[in-house]
């Protein structure tokens, strides 16, 4: 449903190419990793990163890539980077782009948020508005960069861009006139540019959009201000929306059983069940459910089979049946979250800001099977590849295996 049709045949069983994992929905297939970590319990290796960055580290032939900014004399150096999975050892660090002043920005996002894209030897890093970048996967030379994505982010940019069909998608919702746009992924240019179609009483958000395959077509799904819409890939037409006020939209969509599952508010968050398809406004006859309680800010949402997972930012965990939006069960994780979970060892993994993930079983009942922390701030979602659980921090980066 999401990304399978895309990636099944130009990545690896222990890639993990995007944000969100191969099929950008938190599934970890293969090799079990590590149940129980912490400083000095099943890390291979740790490597300090310069800067600040929020994306997710991601892996491909056995090299991770991650962005950072990084704060020099005269101003920003917004950096890529790529390390040795085996031995944590950087191989190389290129500066993107160069700022004079760095912009402002809200105290839970970084001016390195979005997380990079590998594809077929390249390597896509997204700035937001500062600019999108095509690397070479092995010495991280520039093929091209775009800085033709002018908006003015509130609280700098959040999403992460989609890859499919050869465009790079991502919405850009700024204070004012807010799009989507797909940008050729071989040459840097601007392929297509939808304004959104509702007026929004506040325009900004910092989604990150998903693909669907709908009537055996790719949609990118995109949430934003006080609307969800999908759009064509191809040309960007706007075909079927939905119509839900909020504004600050974070998380990325979940997929399945026909459904999207999203969230459309950061200040009163409510998840929605919405069916996928249809043309104009749908939004009285496409809603399955609707839910506020417990529903997520920033976290993304977690389908497995016809459970739904989701965090409040606050640390209340819950369970949901996907079809109908029952309650499974509610209970309080504690801490503060921004990572989105993940579906591992047959466990829903949740991890807070603070450092502390914590083991769920899957299931209808809520039962706790263990906790553990590592030091620093814990923003960036993991990533996982044969076996290792790769955890990046305000500092370093870890690799936690057996």
């Amino acid at each position: 449903m999401l990304f399978e049709f895309i990636l099944a045949s130009v990545i690896g069983a222990s890639d993990w190419p995007q944000f969100r994992g191969p099929n950008a929905d938190g599934h970890v297939v293969g090799m079990t990793t590590p149940l129980e970590w912490s400083e000095t319990k099943n890390v291979v290796w740790r490597t300090d990163i310069a800067g600040l960055g929020w994306s997710s580290p991601v892996i491909v032939d056995g090299k991770l890539y991650l962005t950072t900014a990084v704060p020099v004399e005269k101003g920003l150096s917004l950096r890529a980077l790529s390390f040795d999975s085996s031995t944590g050892d950087v191989i190389w660090d290129r500066e993107v782009r160069a700022l004079d002043k760095a912009p402002a920005m809200h105290p839970k996002n970084s001016h390195a948020s979005p997380t990079p894209i590998v594809r077929d030897g390249s390597v896509y890093v997204h700035f937001g508005n500062q600019g999108m970048a095509k690397l070479k996967a092995s010495d991280g030379t520039i093929k091209w960069l775009c800085t033709e994505i002018n908006y003015n982010p509130i609280h700098g940019c959040g999403g992460t861009p989609v890859l499919c069909n050869g465009k790079l998608v991502v919405a850009c919702d700024g204070n004012k006139d807010p799009y989507v746009i797909a940008i050729d992924a071989d040459t840097g240019k601007i392929a297509w540019k939808t304004p959104r179609t509702v007026e929004a009483r506040v325009s900004h958000s910092f989604g990150t959009a998903t693909v669907a395959m709908v009537d055996g077509k790719p949609q990118v799904l995109a949430p934003g201000p006080d609307m969800l819409a999908g759009y064509d890939v191809n040309t960007g037409a706007e075909l079927w929306k939905v119509i839900a006020p909020g504004w600050s939209v974070v998380p990325q969509p979940a997929l399945g059983h026909g459904l999207v599952f999203y969230n459309h508010d950061y200040d009163n968050p409510e998840m929605m069940a919405v069916k996928l398809g249809g043309q104009g406004d749908v939004t009285d006859k496409n809603v399955v459910w609707r839910m506020k309680s417990g529903a997520p800010s920033t976290p993304s949402p977690l389908l497995v089979g016809e459970e739904l997972y989701f965090v409040s930012d606050k640390g209340v965990g819950t369970c949901v049946n996907a079809k109908t939006g029952e309650r499974n069960w509610t209970a309080r994780l504690g801490g503060n979250y921004s990572s989105s979970p993940v579906y591992v060892n047959d466990r829903i993994l949740f991890m807070n800001e603070e450092g502390i993930a914590i083991w769920v079983q899957h299931g209808k009942d809520f039962e706790k099977l263990g906790e553990n922390t590592m030091p620093g701030r814990t923003f960036a979602t993991p990533a996982f590849s044969a076996g290792a659980m790769y955890l990046r921090t305000d500092t370093s980066l870890y690799k936690i295996a057996q």
